[in-house]
């Protein structure tokens, strides 16, 4: 067994542990919450709110924001398109299915993952007072994916680094005119 079928072999396990507790009633209602804070609508509100009411940061970090994802989105459709790591599949035979229905068959990288990430650093570049809340909230966004049964640990492993990763080079970019 090479190395990466052994990664794929603890991914896989690891997923299966972890998404025994998703199946808790309780897990799977916060994990939903979670999961819908990463659907997109509400970086859209934060952000549009940020630029009606921070006159002295919001503009530009709507400037960052707009930048980061039309950045983000292509290149995690690329990068998921081109890998085609198939979402986890479950023991059917034992009752298991995903808590949502994906919106594709793919899942590497983790695409809410990586706006969450994104995201979250970009308010922490304007707002660092409270970075570990919004890390805190990207890593929950993560970790629900996993719960509900549509990502396995690496994928939102890389969906964070992606992420994490365009915030700074947008935000390292001098990109920001207003």
């Amino acid at each position: 067994m090479n190395t990466l079928q052994k990664l794929t072999l603890l991914d896989t396990r690891l997923f299966f542990q972890v998404n025994l507790i998703g199946q808790l009633p309780s897990v799977k209602k916060l994990s939903l919450g979670l999961s819908r804070c990463g659907d997109g609508p509400l970086y859209l509100i934060i952000a549009i709110l940020l630029w009606q009411f921070d006159h002295n940061r919001g503009g530009q970090f709507m400037q960052h924001a707009l930048l980061a994802f039309a950045i983000e989105l292509p290149l995690y459709l690329l990068l998921k398109n081109a890998i085609q790591r198939e979402r986890p599949k479950g023991p059917l035979h034992h009752g298991w299915a995903p808590g949502i229905r994906p919106s594709d068959r793919f899942s590497f990288p983790s695409g809410h993952t990586a706006a969450a990430f994104m995201f979250a650093w970009l308010l922490a570049a304007y707002y660092p007072e409270y970075t570990g809340y919004y890390l805190l909230m990207a890593s929950g966004i993560g970790l629900s994916r996993v719960l509900l049964g549509v990502h396995y640990p690496t994928d939102i492993l890389a969906g964070a680094a992606l992420g994490s990763v365009i915030a700074l080079i947008v935000l390292n970019s001098g990109f920001a005119t207003l």
